[in-house]
């Protein structure tokens, strides 16, 4: 494999004004309100109908709240991968080096190197200090990502570091983090299939009887958080993976107060200790998946400390309904590392290009596999069935085409099944798949690699865009501005489908108005423990659904 002319960025900062530089940042300059306005506008360029080449990463320097306080940190959205050219600008290579480069990154991990004097220490908030109103998490302008539906101001672009209490392996993952008061995160480490690494960090500390330290990274080299929504062996340790992706060893250091290493340029590090044994209703919260996730009970953490630059920039992920900022950042990757696995580990012949639908169905779900001319039948099942079992997550629903059919285009898909495929003879399904990512209402029966009725069979969590009133007004502001022209696209604002009640509706009020303590207080009020991460609260708390409310306008 060729290694590609890599000039990779060391940290946020030199990848933002490296963005700046190639036309790919738009600089938002007039007081925007992190909790009703920052991510709806945000938002636009996903639901608007802009092609990847207009879409650009945004960079907030006039950022209030829903209070009117002002914060003297810049947040950007968007910087990551709001199109293939950011996240490839993130690694320095071109776009079409990016699959070579994560694999040779996997092959090849370059062992992380060792510092005392980090940047990310530049500001240390501990102690009495940490718990002032508006000194400890508080200090940061976090946004919320779903205003109307969220319950509280997330971190979403993070990289959660643990460590296997065993054999002291590091796991770095993205898992969302929600404020519950000035020093106190609601974190939660995906629990599902057979667990993330955080989580089966988490199993070994309860079983200890200790508390388990976590260091939430908010902000850092693009490679670095690019390791952390991508599936990689729980014993494979990312930070020598990401020092693969950049061709040159990670510099990290320790952490202040708990014993965790930490990337020494990050921009904001987020130290604490996890509780191994409460867990605190988190949610409702706007997924990846596409649906609000409603209450579950997961990790409480308690902030022992915030360290960060003199003058860093918080970094948050456009996620929710796709496309997005989180299904590009995983699609430019997964889908060179699919081919790979069909045409090098399964030598499948004659597939060309895997595809991985992306609108509403957030790519996981639904794959289309492109075959060159007169491949045998028996090649072309081997890549139906290798794509559909390389991931628990992916492959729900895939589909085989010939190389003259655009894999991106679904009406092009949807005219080969009409007019190519017999669906006596070519159409299979495959029982007792995993359900995978996506909400928890309705049936929990096992899944199939093949869904024939799309339809609302029950009562489902809301559509995980801002509501109505808050996109309404971020186009508003995204006109006066004079961006790019918008035509959105149906759905554009989030609404309920059934399974929301007042409760959650009052706890996303008061996060658009800048009373997330509020919930926060309410929540750990309902502490408890007994069960596993990701329990719906009304299952332990109602036993039957809450009341509905109407859709918020």
């Amino acid at each position: 494999m060729t290694k590609p002319d890599q000039k990779a960025p060391m940290d946020l900062q030199e990848h933002i004004a490296i963005l700046e530089e190639r036309g790919l940042l738009t600089r938002i300059q007039v007081p925007i309100d992190k909790d009703s306005e920052l991510h709806p506008l945000a938002r636009w360029q996903f639901q608007g109908g802009l092609p990847d080449e207009q879409r650009r990463g945004f960079l907030f320097t006039d950022v209030t709240d829903a209070k009117g306080k002002k914060y003297d940190i810049p947040v950007a959205v968007g910087v990551l991968a709001a199109s293939p050219a950011i996240y490839a600008a993130g690694l320095g290579v071109s776009e079409s080096d990016i699959g070579d480069v994560w694999l040779r990154a996997m092959e090849n991990p370059i062992e992380p190197v060792m510092i005392d004097d980090a940047p990310c220490h530049e500001v240390v908030i501990t102690g009495d200090e940490l718990r002032k109103e508006g000194c400890g998490l508080g200090s940061l302008p976090v946004p919320v990502s779903t205003p109307g539906f969220d319950s509280a101001p997330y971190f979403t672009a993070t990289l959660c570091v643990t460590r296997d209490p065993e054999n002291g392996i590091r796991n770095m993952g993205t898992y969302r983090a929600a404020l519950k008061a000035e020093d106190r995160l609601g974190v939660r480490m995906a629990s599902r299939l057979s667990g993330a690494g955080g989580y089966q960090h988490w199993l070994k500390y309860k079983e200890m009887g200790k508390p388990m330290p976590c260091a939430i990274v908010i902000g850092c080299a693009p490679a670095v958080l690019f390791t952390g929504p991508q599936k990689l062996p729980i014993d494979q340790d990312e930070l020598g993976v990401a020092g693969g992706l950049m061709g040159k060893a990670i510099r990290i250091t320790k952490c202040k107060t708990i014993d965790l290493e930490v990337p020494a340029d990050a921009e904001i590090v987020i130290e604490g200790l996890i509780d191994p044994v409460l867990l605190e209703p988190e949610g409702p919260f706007g997924e990846s998946h596409g649906h609000v996730a409603l209450e579950d009970f997961n990790m409480s953490m308690q902030v022992t400390a915030i360290t960060r630059k003199r003058k860093p920039v918080l970094v948050s992920i456009v996620s929710q309904v796709t496309p997005s900022e989180s299904s590009v950042l995983k699609r430019v990757a997964y889908e060179p590392l699919f081919l790979n696995h069909l045409q090098k580990v399964l030598n499948v012949k004659g597939v060309k290009r895997v595809v991985m639908h992306e609108p509403l169905t957030n790519i996981r779900k639904v794959i289309f596999l492109q075959f060159a001319p007169d491949t045998p039948q028996s090649e072309i099942w081997r890549g139906l069935q290798g794509a559909a079992t390389l991931q628990a997550q992916c492959g729900k629903i895939v589909i085989a085409v010939s190389d003259d059919i655009d894999a991106r285009n679904a009406d092009a898909v949807f005219w080969s099944m009409a007019y190519r495929a017999n669906m006596i003879d070519d159409v299979h399904v495959t029982p007792y798949r995993s359900g995978g990512h996506g909400p928890k209402s309705g049936s929990k029966n096992a899944e199939g690699t093949l869904l024939i009725d799309a339809t609302l069979k029950a009562p489902m969590p809301p559509l995980a865009l801002p509501a109505e009133k808050y996109m309404t007004r971020a186009r508003q502001i995204w006109e006066e501005l004079q961006l790019p022209r918008l035509t959105p696209q149906s759905p554009w604002h989030g609404y309920s489908l059934g399974d929301w009640s007042n409760l959650w509706a009052d706890f996303a009020d008061k996060t658009t108005n800048g009373d997330w303590r509020e919930n926060g207080a309410h929540t750990f009020s309902r502490r408890q423990g007994g069960m596993k991460p990701e329990t719906p609260a009304r299952d332990i708390e109602n036993g039957v659904p809450e009341p509905q409310t109407p859709d918020p306008k």
